[in-house]
């Protein structure tokens, strides 16, 4: 019977008959009358007779085969299903991940285009500080070299303060020493003014190339991350799931501002580098100009008049102040060196702690491995007391390097106070023969 109704349920073809039920089948009961013999066909009247006809036999197998078939047809079309289903996402999948890894492999393209542009902005940057160095060290030369001249033009005035009677006359050469010495304090203030610039742009130059450079590390990082997923393949073993990975995070830069940024650092590298350049060609133009200039002074002068011993005690004087500020200058030097050195060694410590936080961290199991905001604030806290340490230790490089330069100023201010009482003693006697030692152009433009 369930047989059946299974049957009714599904389509049937119209040319299969539905089965139906054979009808119950009535009971034949008899009583027993004890008789023998011709009897015995009787006897067996009491027995059950419901039983199935042979064409009921035939319809009921024709129905288990009619459900095995309809049971296998639908088997088959779930199997031919699977198969395309799975064959489908195969597929998909197959050319999403392709997508995505040409992707990756676009995107490392931009960062190579946008790190090797970095790269030749960082060369071009560094190569111009280098120069614009060398052109500020031409400007120290020449305004150390400018000193000579001042001494002698100076020395030379007071010299002529020592005439007596008609000869104390304002004469060309007295008019010209004036003149002398005017300019060169004009050059010296020109030149001095035109360091503290050159100063001032080299400190530009090297926080443009600091920002190319941290746009390039990240760059860098994010290049090696970018090559490290671009290579993975559904072969490899270094792949795992991570639960929660699909998602955005709040803080993301978007690929127009992405290079924007480092377009944006490009640019302020490039503008400074052309203010750098421009400077540089001014440099040359103001060296090229004073030094010709006074060395015509100087021709002029040279002519007639002697230097005065009188300016030279006043030179070796204020050189002897300056000498005992320089020695002071040393003393409060060292403190701020010695300082500078426990400053530094007060960061061990709390450096320590928080590497120790960080290693202790990369041992929790499983997803507890998160980048919590705890993780952040290490990894900061980390990166402020190295920048702390850089710094301090950058202004103790910039205190011994200042110390060394306080050291060898009062080495060479030492020398000069010698040289000025020998030159006090020459130059009374002899003060035509000073002017011999007025400096070369070369020198005045401070290439030596």
């Amino acid at each position: 019977m369930a047989a059946v109704t299974t049957l009714q349920s599904r389509e049937i073809p119209p040319e299969m008959p539905i089965l139906q039920p054979p009808p119950p089948r009535a009971v034949m009961e008899t009583t027993y009358t004890g008789n023998t013999g011709n009897d015995m066909g009787i006897s067996t009247m009491g027995f059950r007779a419901s039983k199935y006809a042979p064409n009921e036999w035939h319809e009921s197998n024709y129905g288990k085969y009619y459900h095995s078939f309809v049971d296998r047809d639908s088997a088959e079309r779930i199997r031919h299903e699977s198969k395309r289903c799975a064959n489908e996402t195969e597929a998909t999948t197959n050319k999403t991940q392709s997508e995505v890894t040409k992707k990756l492999g676009e995107r490392i393209q931009d960062i190579n285009f946008w790190k090797f542009e970095l790269e030749r902005e960082i060369r071009d940057v560094i190569a111009e500080t280098d120069v614009l160095l060398d052109q500020k060290k031409r400007l120290e030369n020449a305004t150390r070299a400018t000193e000579i001249p001042l001494h002698i033009a100076t020395d030379n005035l007071n010299c002529r303060q020592r005439r007596t009677g008609v000869d104390l006359v304002q004469d060309s050469v007295e008019l010209g020493l004036l003149k002398e010495v005017e300019m060169i304090n004009n050059v010296q203030d020109l030149l001095r003014k035109t360091t503290d610039q050159a100063e001032r742009q080299i400190k530009l130059n090297r926080e443009a190339k600091q920002n190319l450079e941290m746009d390039w590390s990240d760059k860098k990082d994010s290049l090696e991350i970018d090559t490290c997923s671009g290579a993975l393949r559904n072969g490899h073993t270094n792949k795992q799931f991570y639960s929660g990975a699909a998602k955005f995070e709040e803080i993301q830069s978007t690929p127009e501002s992405w290079a924007q940024y480092t377009h944006d650092n490009i640019v302020k590298a490039e503008h400074e580098r052309m203010a750098s350049i421009q400077l540089r060609q001014l440099i040359d133009n103001i060296l090229e100009d004073t030094s010709r200039d006074m060395r015509e002074q100087c021709d002029t002068v040279d002519l007639n008049f002697q230097k005065r011993i009188e300016e030279m005690e006043d030179a070796k004087t204020k050189m002897e102040e300056n000498l005992q500020k320089v020695c002071d200058e040393i003393a409060q030097m060292e403190k701020n060196i010695d300082m500078l050195k426990k400053a530094i060694r007060d960061k061990e410590n709390p450096m320590k702690v928080s590497q120790t936080r960080l290693d202790n961290r990369t041992y929790r199991p499983g997803v507890e491995l998160c980048r919590d905001p705890v993780q952040y604030k290490l990894v900061g806290e980390v990166n402020e007391i190295s920048q702390s340490i850089d710094a301090l230790a950058e202004r103790l490089n910039n205190s011994e390097n200042s110390r060394k330069d306080l050291q060898d100023n009062r080495m060479a201010l030492e020398k000069e106070i010698a040289t000025k009482k020998n030159s006090i003693f020459i130059d009374r006697d002899k003060c035509v023969t000073v002017r011999t030692r007025y400096p070369t152009t070369l020198k005045l433009q401070g290439y030596q």
